[in-house]
C-alpha cells in the first residue's frame, strides 16, 4: 500500500472542459473541499474518491459523482485509486463545463484520465503501520534526543515538560528500532497506553 504526504494538483483539459484535480492526504480532505468551492465558485462539479485505514486496519472508501451521471466519475477516480493501491489518501476533480458533452465513456475516461495525471506528479510512499510509544528525557539531553529522532523522520506528537520530558512519538516499528539502539543507556522507549 501507498499513500501521498503532500498536496499536488494537475488540470487536464477535454474537448474544452476543464478538469483541476488534487490529491492530498485523507487528513485534509474536509479542508480542501472547503477552500476549493470558495476558489472556483464557477466550478460545476466538485467529484471526489478517498480511501482511508480506520483503527482497525480497515480501508474505508467513498466516493461521489457531485451531479455527474451516475457512475461515470467517482467510482472511476475511486476505481484509479484503488488500482494504486493508495490508502489514507483522497482526491477532489473540480470541473468546468466546456459546452460540450462527452458523454458515459468520455466522462469515465476523463475522469480516470485526470486522477492519472495527478498521480504521475505526485511522489507515492510506502505505508507503514505507525505506532506511538513515550521517551523520558531529562532536560540536558533534550537538544540531542530531538536531533536523533529528527534524522529517523519520527514525528513529536506531544511534549510534556515536568521533573523530566515526555516524548510522545510515532513512527514505524522500523524507526524505533534504529532509534532505541542509538540511545543513551538509561533511556527505553515505552509503549504509548
Amino acid at each position: 500500500m501507498k499513500f501521498i504526504d503532500v498536496e499536488t494538483a494537475s488540470t487536464l483539459e477535454v474537448k474544452k472542459s476543464k478538469f483541476i484535480t488534487y490529491l492530498v492526504p485523507y487528513n485534509q480532505f474536509n479542508d480542501l473541499m472547503d477552500r476549493l468551492k470558495q476558489e472556483h465558485p464557477k466550478g460545476r462539479h466538485f467529484v471526489y474518491a478517498y480511501r482511508y485505514l480506520n483503527e482497525f486496519e480497515q480501508i474505508v472508501e467513498n466516493s461521489s459523482d457531485d451531479g455527474e451521471p451516475k457512475g461515470t466519475s467517482g467510482r472511476p477516480s475511486l476505481a484509479v485509486l484503488q488500482g494504486k493501491n493508495l490508502v489514507n489518501t483522497s482526491v477532489i476533480i473540480v470541473r468546468y463545463f466546456g459546452g460540450i458533452k462527452l458523454g458515459t465513456g468520455g466522462l469515465v475516461k476523463a475522469y480516470s484520465d485526470a486522477v492519472n495525471l495527478v498521480l504521475e506528479n505526485s511522489n507515492l510512499i510506502e505505508y507503514e503501520k505507525l505506532i506511538k510509544k513515550t521517551l523520558k528525557v531529562d532536560y540536558s539531553s533534550l537538544s540531542k534526543i530531538e536531533y536523533m529522532i529528527n534524522q529517523h523522520s519520527i514525528d513529536i506528537v506531544n511534549k510534556t515538560f515536568q521533573e523530566d520530558v515526555m516524548l510522545v512519538l510515532e513512527a514505524s516499528l522500523e524507526k524505533f528500532n534504529l532509534l532505541e539502539k542509538e540511545l543513551f543507556q538509561d533511556m527505553r522507549l515505552e509503549d504509548e497506553k
